[in-house]
C-alpha cells in the first residue's frame, strides 16, 4: 500500500520509494520475502517513526533506506538520486553526504574521545584536521556537549555517548538521520531528552527517521508508519 503524508502539490520528497521488494535466497528452500512492494515517501523536515515487531522486515527497510543493502525489486531514490544507478563507491559517498546513523548501541570507539568520535566522518572526507576538529567541537555544542570534548566513551553516562553520536550523524549536515531504536538502552528520563534532541532536528530541517517498536517513542513523531509481515502500512497522522 502507498504509506505517506499528503504533501504539497510541488513538494519532492527526501525519500522517494516505490514498490520496494526484498528477497534473501530467492528461488531456493530457504527463500524469505522480507518486504512486499513497499511506497513510502517522506518530505523534507518530517519526523516519522517506523514500527514493527521483530521478523516484521522493519530492519530491511531501515537498511534499504539507508544504502546499506539494494532490493530485489522496485526504486529508491534518496534526496533525488537514483539509488540502483549508483555503483560501490558513489553509494559510500551517498551515505557519508545524505545520511547520519544513529544506533541503540552508540557505536562509539571507546579508545577516541568524544571530539575525535565526531570528527571521524570527516576523515573519510579528506577534510584538514584543523577545520574537522572545529566542525566536531560545533556539533559537540549543538548537542550540548562542548565541555565534553575531552572525554571517551567510557567517562560519558549513557544518554551522553549518544548526544556524542548524534553529533557524529550530524557532522556533513546530512538531510536525513536515520535512528534504530535510538533510546533502546537509555532510562526513561534521557531517552525523553534524545528525543526531544530529535524534534530540534526537525524544526532545523533534518528529515529524521526512527526505527522503533515502542510505541510510546513513536508517539514523539509526526506520524508513524508501521510494517507487518513485509508490508507497510499507514499509521496514526497518516493519509494514505
Amino acid at each position: 500500500m502507498n504509506a505517506q503524508v499528503a504533501p504539497a502539490a510541488d513538494a519532492v520528497p527526501v525519500i522517494d520509494i516505490r514498490g520496494l521488494g526484498k528477497v534473501y535466497s530467492p528461488g531456493t528452500e530457504a527463500e524469505v520475502v522480507a518486504l512486499k512492494g513497499v511506497d513510502m515517501r517522506v518530505q523534507r523536515g518530517d519526523f516519522v517513526a517506523i514500527m514493527g515487531p521483530s521478523g516484521s522486515g522493519k530492519s530491511t527497510l531501515m537498511n534499504l533506506i539507508g544504502c546499506l543493502d539494494t532490493p530485489t525489486s522496485g526504486s529508491y531514490f534518496c534526496d533525488g538520486a537514483d539509488v540502483s544507478k549508483l555503483d560501490a563507491e558513489e553509494l559510500a559517498e551517498l551515505r557519508l553526504d545524505k545520511i547520519g546513523f544513529v544506533f541503540q548501541g552508540f557505536n562509539l570507539l571507546p579508545r577516541m574521545s568524544a571530539l575525535e568520535n565526531v570528527a571521524m566522518p570527516l576523515g573519510y572526507a579528506n577534510v584538514p584536521v584543523r577545520e574537522r576538529n572545529e566542525r566536531a567541537q560545533k556539533a559537540l555544542a549543538a548537542v550540548g556537549l562542548a565541555e565534553r570534548a575531552g572525554h571517551r566513551p567510557s567517562e560519558l553516562s549513557g544518554g551522553q555517548q549518544q548526544r556524542v553520536a548524534i553529533a557524529r550523524a550530524l557532522i556533513n549536515e546530512p538531510p536525513i538521520v536515520l535512528a534504530d531504536e535510538p533510546t533502546g538502552a537509555l532510562d526513561s528520563k534521557t531517552g525523553e531528552e534524545i528525543l526531544a534532541l530529535f524534534k530540534r532536528l526537525r524544526d532545523q530541517g533534518h528529515t529524521v527517521i526512527l526505527i522503533t517498536h515502542d510505541p510510546d517513542v513513536a508517539a514523539h513523531a509526526d506520524y508513524t508508519l508501521v510494517m507487518r509481515d513485509g508490508e507497510l502500512h499507514a499509521g496514526e497522522g497518516v493519509a494514505a
